[in-house]
């Protein structure tokens, strides 16, 4: 696998490639193309002569009509392809094919999504002295540096990507090297629904090097990151040395409260999704689970019937959970687990491996445990993996104080039937969303996600997206 550069698979400009590894057996099955700063300015410029000097290129003349018809073919080619398209991504990324499958229809809901909002990012007039006309009209930055993480590379190519494509940008995108293939085929998707050259470019490689030049590279207008909270540091940085406006979603350590009022046979499924889906590598993963005391024993008990009984296997299986990404992750989540053994915590239950796991493949059975503090390295940092640590809270000061006790700021639950209660907790949180008795509303593709402190800044999904993907641009008419 090529990089897909101006409509058309390209050789990397160093000859050189990486190995793509099977999660569920460790095996190398493929290679994709090592990126470099050569590759990078290539789909740069390829960008930026679609967009044309003064917006009249093959891409940036289109009109915002058209731009949306042609998300909508994006958006039946996408599922036109889902089998393969889900299959690629299970073997790529290692989860289960039920999962890549829901991925594949976020993505086309995305680009239908923005399809039909393309046309409608109106501007305003505004009241103002006699004799002046003013109205404010939203433009796109230009070229936009995407760089997509390896847990849900589709469903974030369609939220990131999507949006920028509807709001006029031309888009260069570096995918994690460990989970490039569906966006090296959504390229090629694109170009057959009709997108001209270089409105979409796909360039894979290594972070520190393909990822690093997108950052610091000076005709790149807007950059768009989803990945760990340290990276995001330095890709603001890179992007501040040059005053390029950058959107960051990043970690979390997303709390579960819930109180002794709450619905227990609706509460407590969601909660076991909500960490083993995709075997916990979610941003908004809810890691944490705040109990009030009264009801605690009881929803620890109901909870380990139910972790015992998870098991961990290959994604064909359709079981509770694939392998993690890779031998990277699988290593970070066993020192974290180990340190908070030796440091005494308890594990209250444990999963299962399927039988057909294969020893090399990197699986991780789910973990509960119980009576965290607070401050423990487990309760603080994201461990990006199937791991749930509870601890119990004693009223709603308690409650608030335990969730928002993190450096985090991205997600939470709150489980209880208690209106006026519902409404307080949702104030009290510091965090870019809170499900009140759910948990992720299904994934919504029209509400606006992201988070604050070390969770990131900026919007993604909705309109909001599509607002941070353009500039506000006042032009004040003298007539008098």
């Amino acid at each position: 696998m090529q990089h897909f550069i101006g409509n058309a698979r390209q050789h990397p400009s160093g000859g050189q490639h990486i190995p793509v590894l099977d999660p569920s057996t460790g095996e190398a099955f493929g290679q994709i193309a090592r990126g470099s700063a050569a590759d990078i300015d290539q789909a740069v410029a390829a960008a930026r002569a679609s967009l044309g000097e003064r917006y009249d290129g093959p891409w940036g003349g289109v009109s915002a009509a058209a731009r949306g018809r042609l998300l909508q073919r994006f958006s039946v080619a996408v599922t036109a392809h889902a089998d393969e398209l889900a299959q690629l991504e299970a073997r790529d990324t290692g989860k289960s094919l039920k999962t890549a499958r829901a991925d594949v229809s976020a993505l086309a809901r995305y680009f239908e999504f923005y399809a039909g909002a393309a046309d409608k990012l109106h501007g305003q007039t505004l009241p103002y002295e006699p004799g002046y006309l003013v109205a404010t009209v939203r433009e796109p930055h230009g070229v936009t540096g995407h760089i997509i993480p390896w847990n849900y590379p589709m469903q974030i190519f369609g939220r990131t990507v999507g949006a920028a494509l509807a709001a006029g940008n031309a888009c260069v995108v570096k995918p994690a090297e460990d989970a490039s293939l569906s966006s090296l085929r959504l390229g090629e998707l694109a170009a057959e629904a009709g997108f001209p050259a270089g409105a979409l470019n796909i360039v894979t490689g290594y972070g520190a090097e393909a990822g690093a030049s997108l950052c610091e590279h000076p005709d790149v207008d807007h950059l768009s990151f989803t990945g760990s909270t340290a990276t995001g540091q330095r890709v603001a940085e890179a992007a501040a040395r040059r005053h390029c406006p950058v959107t960051l979603e990043l970690g979390g350590k997303s709390p579960q409260l819930v109180f002794a009022d709450a619905d227990l046979d609706a509460a407590i499924p969601v909660i076991i999704n909500a960490i083993v889906q995709n075997a916990g590598q979610t941003c908004s993963a809810g890691s944490r689970l705040l109990v009030e005391r009264s009801l605690y024993e009881t929803v620890l008990e109901r909870l380990v019937e139910r972790f015992q009984a998870l098991v961990a296997g290959p994604p064909a299986l359709g079981l509770d959970m694939g392998p993690l990404v890779n031998r990277k992750q699988f290593d970070h989540v066993g020192r974290l687990l180990a340190q908070a053994q030796a440091d005494g915590l308890r594990v209250a239950a444990r999963g299962q491996l399927h039988p057909q796991a294969a020893s090399a493949g990197f699986y991780q059975p789910a973990v509960l445990f119980r009576d965290v503090p607070s401050q423990h390295p487990l309760a603080q940092q994201e461990i990006f993996g199937p791991v749930l640590v509870a601890m119990p809270f004693d009223d709603e000061t308690h409650a608030v104080r335990l969730a928002n006790g993190t450096a985090y700021g991205l997600v939470a639950g709150v489980w209880t039937r208690d209106g006026a209660r519902q409404l307080r907790i949702a104030r009290a949180l510091r965090c870019g969303q809170v499900f009140i008795n759910n948990y992720g509303a299904g994934g919504g593709v029209e509400l606006p996600f992201g988070g604050v402190r070390s969770s990131g800044y900026g919007r993604e999904k909705g309109f909001e997206a599509l607002y941070g993907f353009t500039v506000l641009k006042t032009i004040a008419i003298r007539h008098q």
